[in-house]
């Protein structure tokens, strides 16, 4: 089983990449959280790897941190919950942010993660509960995209990051432009995905 995986990073986009090691290209699925960290394409790269054997197919989940990597094991663990619904808990909720629900029994904050339904968040609330600690805990090697980009280049990057998520580009715009017009400090990439993926999922 696969749990490291050390290339170059030759293709990416908000919900997958393709890392070269040794000529051998793994194509690997990411959450936003590690989307927005990646360095730029043909560096070198070290992903935290959670390989899922399927019936058909072997999938492969990549994170930057250990934390995230952690978090999305015990996601996978709750019934019903499968690869890609834990890659959109962690796109859209942080750890802390995850775990803070958790603790909390904040059933909103989990249903508002696309996919994810109250009688799914109450669930997920419930089997993550005694196994919140090793969340909070977990989280020490987590760090934040650096955005070097303006407002404006932020806004419309977090545009294209949700419409390749299938989001349609007019609600997205909205969505964006609404977050940005009701946040007392601008917001960074990442947050704009953050906010705007929890407005999309209320509508």
């Amino acid at each position: 089983m696969i749990a490291r995986l050390t290339g170059v990073l030759v293709t990416k986009d908000p919900a997958r990449l393709v890392l070269d090691v040794h000529g051998i290209g793994f194509e690997v699925w990411i959450p936003l959280s590690t989307y927005f960290a990646l360095p730029d394409l043909q560096a070198t790269l070290t992903l935290h790897i959670f390989t899922q054997q399927g019936e058909d197919a072997t999938h492969l989940f990549g994170f930057l941190t250990s934390a995230e990597k952690q978090a999305f094991a015990l996601l996978t663990k709750i019934s019903g919950v499968g690869g890609k619904l834990a890659l959109s808990v962690l796109s859209t909720l942080s750890i802390p942010d995850l775990a803070q629900a958790v603790l909390t029994n904040d059933i909103e904050t989990l249903a508002s993660v696309r996919g994810v339904g109250k009688k799914s968040a109450g669930l997920m609330a419930l089997a993550l509960k005694d196994k919140i600690a090793d969340l909070q805990g977990g989280d020490r090697d987590h760090h934040d995209p650096a955005v070097s980009a303006s407002l404006h280049a932020s806004k419309q990057d977090a545009i294209s990051a949700l419409v390749n998520l299938g989001y349609r580009p007019k609600e997205v715009k909205h969505a964006i432009d609404t977050v940005s017009r009701e946040s007392s400090q601008p917001l960074s990439l990442d947050e704009l995905i953050r906010e705007g993926l929890k407005r999309l999922s209320k509508q």
